[in-house]
């Protein structure tokens, strides 16, 4: 297939990734200088890895968008529906994308297999621009979920875009030099305040806020919390590698470690398709026994 036809929004935005990562990260530094603002900032080693993922999902993406355009068009050339291009067409496209996008996000956290593919852009301990371009290397996990509007009609060349524009808006809220947006636009759309919860270790954001560009599916599917306490931001269990292929394969490995384990085909499923932080029982730690109440003498 022709590359050329397949329209690519994000290889012609590098140069604007770059200069702005730049430019937040002087002055993330100078706010620090001159009023002591507690802003994570970056590290250059943390900067870099995520630079080299973006680079790598880049490299990737090059041959997986023909793949994944191939299999769209395949399944629009199979469906009767027809949606158009019109003006109509594109706005419905737009809430339609951004739920298969809620969709996609939710799973790959709530699934350790697909957590594996995902697990890569939330390592860092940092949070700026360039945590937006950690990517994934690994971007077969997430295809399935735009199949449905391929089959509604819409033209893949129409899918690939609207999937870039939710890509390039999600880069600009990867920051902390934005407090709160205006209420109106804090309830409607994903944005800095809320994203920094979705990126926290603290528990009470723990599989929240899945957003795409729009906050409103959080709120209908009651995985909205707001930004209420400082986020940490990382894992749960944080990485303590700045390579980039144990930072793209790591979770892939301790997958094949815990599948690898004795133990009966249920339980080496649950492994790979349960939650990431699913144990079987037999790996729990024991309930502690109820109290004992002291005897007492008959009187």
């Amino acid at each position: 297939m022709d590359m050329s036809h397949i329209p690519d929004l994000i290889t012609p935005a590098i140069p604007v990734f770059v200069i702005t990562i730049i430019a937040e990260a002087l002055w993330v530094k100078r706010q620090r200088a001159e009023a002591g603002v507690t802003l994570k900032g970056h590290t250059w080693k943390d900067t870099l890895a995520s630079i080299s993922m973006g680079l790598g999902s880049v490299a990737v993406g090059v041959g997986w968008k023909v793949v994944a355009f191939a299999g769209y068009a395949g399944l629009y050339h199979l469906t009767p529906l027809r949606m158009g291009s019109g003006p109509w067409a594109w706005v419905l496209l737009f809430f339609l994308e951004d739920l298969c996008y809620y969709a996609f996000h939710r799973v790959h956290h709530e699934s350790r297999l697909f957590w594996a593919s995902h697990v890569v852009h939330h390592s860092s301990q940092h949070y700026n621009l360039s945590t937006a371009v950690r990517q994934t290397w690994t971007p077969m996990t997430g295809w399935v979920f735009w199949v449905p509007l391929a089959l509604l009609g819409f033209s893949p060349e129409m899918i690939v875009t609207q999937q870039a524009v939710s890509l390039l808006y999600q880069y600009w809220i990867h920051t902390e030099a934005i407090h709160r947006l205006p209420r109106p636009v804090e309830w409607l759309f994903n944005t800095p305040s809320h994203h920094r919860a979705h990126h926290a270790s603290n528990a009470v954001y723990l599989d929240t806020n899945y957003a795409g560009i729009l906050i409103i599916w959080d709120r209908l599917f009651g995985t909205f919390t707001p930004e209420v306490e400082r986020p940490v931001y990382g894992l749960t269990k944080n990485l303590s590698t700045y390579n980039p292929v144990r930072i793209a394969f790591h979770e892939f490995a301790a997958i094949a470690r815990d599948v690898a384990r004795p133990g009966p085909l249920g339980q080496r499923l649950g492994y790979v398709f349960r939650n990431p932080a699913w144990k079987p029982k037999t790996a729990q730690a024991p309930e502690a026994p109820p109290p004992v109440e002291a005897a007492h003498p008959s009187p």
